[in-house]
């Protein structure tokens, strides 16, 4: 696999427009047919990823066009591109860890111009009007939530397509604005799994000086690692993998420990305030929920299926201990976690490939042979 290491880029900006003389200019460079993105999707679930041409929508008065520079890629990509989920419609484009170049606005557009670095997580829209649309909490809308891939988009009811392509159009609001000295490849990731762990965080109010535990270190975890450490948090890290012991304290962890160190589990139990659970799969948690201390919480934010069976309800009630689910996080809050991490040098360990490597970079992820994120540089697919 090529592979590089991290890079960064210095974008330009460039007047404001209306939507009709924004796309003269970029039919200059080839921007401005949406009917002939290309892209990398999976056809079926045994495919694996291959070229293809998409259609994107026309622009809309609140729309802004992206051509995508850089794509992270997360264990959901793989999981909906190999069909591990139910209700996967194919072709499958995946790909919510989006940064690009702005390249075309809708006239109603104002926080977007020409040039500028823009991002698209995991979300490009909801109802609006729901009482958690209302709140600022628009992932948990309660009316409908359309993905940045594999969701009916609205007004078409076309299925979204994600940023293995080299544009997207997207709705102003979910798009996120990326500071001029962020180091765009390793700022990618962060749409997702910065949003996602950065999220339980803020909700239950890490603190200085709190214990919180890392379930797993990978794409997720890694990340997590690092937020909670700028927090000065008492981190530990628990992962199944020996040769990461030493990455997670580089990372900031003061522990860390494998799952089966039954040593470590005795003397920490009863010990801490929160546990971030990034494991992609499910597993048998109550070894890590005898690890929180009174009104502790283990947040599950990674296995988004059935969970394991075989939680002990008496020793829960007796300390008051809860677990609980997290799901990405609201727009406001991927910007400010954003913003964040760039004024804090916050940023993912990643591997740059080209797209024609994505299916071998899905094994590798599955083999857990990756540090710590796939990102992919879209230039190769132009």
């Amino acid at each position: 696999m090529t592979s590089t290491l991290v890079a960064g880029a210095g974008l330009a900006a460039a007047p404001l427009f209306g939507v009709q003389s924004v796309l003269a200019q970029s039919a200059a460079n080839g921007s401005s047919d949406l009917r002939g993105a290309r892209a990398y999707a999976a056809t079926s679930a045994t495919s694996g990823m291959v070229p293809i041409n998409i259609e994107r929508r026309d622009i809309r008065r609140d729309d802004v066009l992206i051509d995508i520079l850089y794509c992270g890629v997360c264990r959901s990509d793989i999981h909906m591109a190999r069909g591990e989920w139910a209700g996967v419609v194919f072709p499958v484009v995946p790909g919510h860890e989006i940064i690009g170049r702005v390249s075309a606005v809708g006239s109603a557009v104002t926080r977007f111009k020409v040039g500028d670095v823009a991002g698209v997580a995991t979300i490009v829209d909801t109802c609006g009007v729901c009482e958690n649309c209302k709140r600022g909490i628009e992932q948990y809308c309660l009316n409908r939530v359309v993905f940045t891939y594999n969701s009916p988009e609205t007004g078409t009811g076309k299925n979204t397509f994600g940023g293995y392509s080299d544009k997207i159009v997207v709705t102003e609001r979910f798009v996120i604005s990326i500071p001029d000295r962020a180091d765009l490849p390793a700022t990618a990731p962060l749409l997702c799994a910065g949003a996602t762990t950065y999220s339980p965080m803020q909700h239950w109010n890490l603190k200085s000086g709190q214990r919180v535990a890392i379930v797993g270190l990978g794409g997720l975890g890694h990340v997590a690692v690092k937020l909670a450490a700028a927090r000065n948090a008492e981190v530990t890290v628990f992962t199944t993998s020996p040769d990461k012991i030493a990455d997670a304290r580089r990372f900031g962890a003061k522990d860390a420990y494998l799952w089966t160190d039954t040593t470590a589990f005795e003397r920490m139990g009863n010990s801490l305030d929160l546990i971030i659970s990034t494991v992609p799969n499910a597993y048998p948690m109550q070894q890590f929920v005898n690890l929180l201390k009174l009104d502790g919480t283990l947040v599950n934010v990674g296995a988004l299926e059935q969970l394991e069976a075989g939680l002990d309800g008496r020793f829960m009630a007796r300390r008051r201990k809860s677990i609980s689910g997290s799901l990405v996080a609201s727009v406001a809050e991927t910007q400010e976690m954003i913003d964040y991490c760039v004024a804090r040098n916050i940023k993912s360990d990643i591997e740059i490939i080209p797209i024609q490597d994505i299916n071998r970079a899905y094994d590798r992820i599955v083999a857990k042979d990756v540090r710590y994120r796939f990102v992919v540089d879209m230039a190769s697919l132009r």
